[in-house]
């Protein structure tokens, strides 16, 4: 039943266990370090520092035709990796119904599928020596992931990491040989570790002294902020700064670690060779961590830079790898986990920061012959405007950067050629045209460039550069024409600008269904995105244009906590800050009735992941307001969220919710289950069954608690799908199934 789903029924169902996964791998070099493993360290309290290397587990070949069985017209591609020559692109695509893993020539048509497994395809990267394709899967569709790898011809398919039971497994750089690909194991932390300092090679993270700065403390009352200090500027000029944030640190076997928050799981960074001759060679490991990603290796394998930490207090961290120093951290923006690069020369740092700014910037830092920075500066930057994405050509040579400018891309590229010549500042600057509105990911290819451009009137898809300056859309990328089925073409939303009661501006895209006058009122659904740090961008929608074909407007807003408008607006929503978002979703309603188009009385409520939380909380702390609501895979108790969640993600969501022990009084005034009492209107729920970010059961206590109450809930669970709903039958059973629940209810 890979495809199935539970219906709407009257009783809440049972929902089904995740299949427990199979079994998670590792040609000697000058890229990387010296290829010995390193067998784990008992720590101080006796346990194990490191965590088991993960052994490569073949697999029968996968690789199917060169269309799928059943192919999709309006299809999307994205999450583009080119081989060494540029002519060939791996790449993820659902024209068979799953995002599954695909190549193609740029110029040609000739798509070959090289993994028709079921589980769906979230990562790609091909092999800078060509002979390999690395990706990662969600068997399941849920959040837990496995690295593959792949012959390019579909042939030696094999798992490198992740099959063990209970683990999970996330891709990292290649060594730029080839000779290895970075994997990241995450297996559950048995007890929370002592408190201890590791030795610092170099300026970095220090413990908290746990007090919120004073500018905060009437925003966040008894919440403890764990993340970075206030965003002052202090010039491009520094130093590696001295952080206060608590956090750990990282270490070879053997090392010191100090947890960040008491709950987590363990993470370990190794480099694998893909043939399977040498054993897997440990870089870096992390106790209670959220997140740890190897993103480049210097060419001769001495300079290895991780990301890590929680969202909202990224870090960048150059580590030596021979003695696993650290000798530089930095802080660096949320969003795209690619945060970076070495030169070829590995004397120059690029990354995409925003440390001790509002908006992030690319940074530039010489680096003197032992990884140490001699200082630092700001190479490229825009007013009000964050750099979200952020590609280093392979020779050196230049940089890509795409900026988010009120939820639009624009792109450019900096000569960045500073052979000789490190900290020098990068040459000029061209922009690059885009065929839609949003970019979200750029990728080498040879000479070219490739980018997966989407926008609100297109399906995903790869466009390429051929002559460096004009974008070219890749033969196998659905048409603009595909995009949805013929006689009602998609929707280009108009921006509003909302104001909430407190006077902070507010911002959204508002969508007109089709047919209605300019003055018309017309019920208006109210849709809130997840995160809460995402941000809502101008790009197709199904459901929004299953929503709009049903004569419902939909307003789109980006209440405080979003992305794309500084740190302080993500920040604004810190502890008793989201008190104020939830006043913010009613602002927004009370703003697209004023502004004309909404009719107030027939407005509903939507949102998924932090937006189902809001959906939830919208509900029944503006009870008369909402005619219905829809919760897609929302919190409805902050308590039950935690102790169910991923160990990874309650370690996140403590920064922006509250910690689950110090602020349980908070935590509860905050839960929607608190005042279930208030819930007048008929509510929706959907969840994926194999969701381990917010768990069924957060959706089935909230449904339970209504009927119980007399009023009207209902409860849609769908099989084979996680925290993202991922195949087709699924997606458009949801899609129907939520805008028949709104037009049911708003259309009288």
């Amino acid at each position: 039943m890979a495809a199935d789903a539970r219906n709407l029924t009257g009783e809440l169902p049972a929902v089904r266990r995740p299949d427990a996964g199979t079994a998670g791998a590792g040609r000697p070099s000058a890229a990387h370090p010296k290829r010995t493993a390193h067998p784990p360290s008992p720590a101080p309290d006796g346990r194990t520092a490191a965590f088991a290397a993960p052994a490569r587990v073949p697999l029968p070949n996968a690789s199917g035709p060169r269309d799928a069985t059943t192919r999709l017209i309006a299809h999307g591609c994205w999450y583009p990796s080119a081989d060494p020559a540029g002519t060939r692109v791996a790449f993820i695509c659902d024209r068979g119904g799953v995002p599954q893993l695909w190549t193609g020539p740029v110029d040609g048509d000739a798509v070959h599928l090289l993994d028709d497994g079921p589980d769906p395809v979230t990562e790609v990267s091909w092999s800078p020596d060509g002979r390999w394709i690395a990706y990662t899967t969600a068997p399941g569709g849920g959040e837990h992931t496995r690295v593959l790898c792949v012959r390019p011809d579909g042939s030696d398919r094999h798992i490198l990491a992740g099959a063990e039971p209970g683990s999970s497994a996330h891709l990292g750089c290649w060594a730029h040989d080839g000779s290895a690909v970075a994997v990241t194991v995450a297996v559950p932390t048995a007890a929370p570790a002592p408190d201890a300092t590791a030795e610092a090679g170099a300026p970095g993270p220090g413990p908290s002294d746990g007090h919120l700065p004073g500018a905060w403390q009437s925003r966040t009352g008894d919440t403890e902020l764990l993340g970075p200090a206030p965003h002052t500027d202090l010039g491009p000029a520094l130093p590696s700064p001295v952080l206060a944030v608590e956090t750990t640190t990282i270490g070879a076997p053997g090392g010191g670690t100090a947890p960040a928050a008491g709950f987590g799981d363990g993470l370990s960074a190794y480099l694998v060779d893909p043939d399977g001759v040498a054993a897997p060679v440990l870089l870096a490991v992390e106790k209670d961590a959220a997140t740890l990603r190897v993103c480049d290796l210097s060419r001769d394998g001495a300079l290895a830079l991780l990301r890590r930490g929680p969202r909202g207090r990224r870090e960048a961290v150059v580590l030596r790898t021979a003695d696993h120093v650290t000798t530089c951290v930095m802080p660096v923006a949320d969003g795209d986990p690619w945060i970076g690069g070495f030169s070829p020369r590995a004397d120059t740092l690029w990354l995409r920061s925003n440390a001790y700014r509002e908006f992030a910037v690319l940074l530039a830092a010489a680096l003197d012959p032992e990884g140490r920075p001699r200082g630092w500066s700001a190479a490229a930057a825009r007013d009000n405007s964050d750099l979200e994405l952020l590609r280093c050509a392979r020779d050196g040579s230049s940089a890509v950067l795409a900026w988010n400018v009120r939820g639009k891309s624009e792109v450019e590229v900096l000569d960045t050629d500073t052979s000789g010549r490190p900290g020098a500042d990068p040459g000029p600057s061209r922009p690059v045209s885009l065929p839609h509105e949003v970019v979200t990911r750029i990728a080498d290819a040879g000479p070219r460039l490739l980018l997966a451009v989407s926008g609100s009137r297109r399906r995903p898809g790869i466009w390429w550069l051929p002559d460096g300056a004009t974008p070219v859309r890749t033969p196998w990328s659905s048409r603009d024409e595909d995009a949805v089925p013929p006689g009602r073409p998609p929707v280009r939303p108009a921006p509003l600008r909302p104001t909430a009661r407190d006077g902070l501006p507010l911002n959204g895209w508002y969508y007109r269904a089709p047919g209605r006058g300019p003055g018309e009122p017309a019920p208006c659904v109210i849709h809130l995105h997840g995160g809460p740090e995402d941000q809502e961008r101008p790009v197709l929608n199904p459901l929004y244009h299953e929503i709009l074909g049903r004569g419902l407007d939909v307003f789109a807003p980006d209440v405080r906590g979003s992305s794309g408008y500084g740190r302080s607006f993500v920040d604004a929503d810190l502890g008793r800050g989201r008190f104020a978002a939830i006043d913010d979703v009613a602002d927004c309603a009370a703003h697209a009735v004023l502004a004309g188009p909404a009719d107030p009385a027939r407005l509903a409520v939507m949102g998924r992941s932090y937006g189902g939380y809001l959906t939830f909380a919208s509900l029944v702390w503006h009870p008369d307001l909402f005619r219905t609501g829809v919760a897609v895979c929302g919190m409805s108790d902050l308590a039950t969220f935690f102790e169910g969640t991923e160990p990874w993600i309650a370690q996140s969501a403590a920064h922006k919710y509250g910690h689950p022990e110090r602020d349980r009084e908070l935590l509860r005034a905050l839960s929607p289950m608190s005042r279930i009492d208030a819930l007048r209107a008929p509510v929706l729920a959907v969840h994926g069954e194999h969701d381990t970010n917010v768990p069924p059961g957060e959706s089935e206590q909230f449904v339970r608690a209504a009927r119980e109450r007399g009023v009207s809930a209902e409860l849609l669970t769908l099989l084979d799908e996680g925290h993202e709903f991922l195949r087709a039958d699924n997606r458009r059973l949801f899609r129907r199934a939520a805008a028949d629940w709104l037009q049911r209810h708003l259309s009288t």
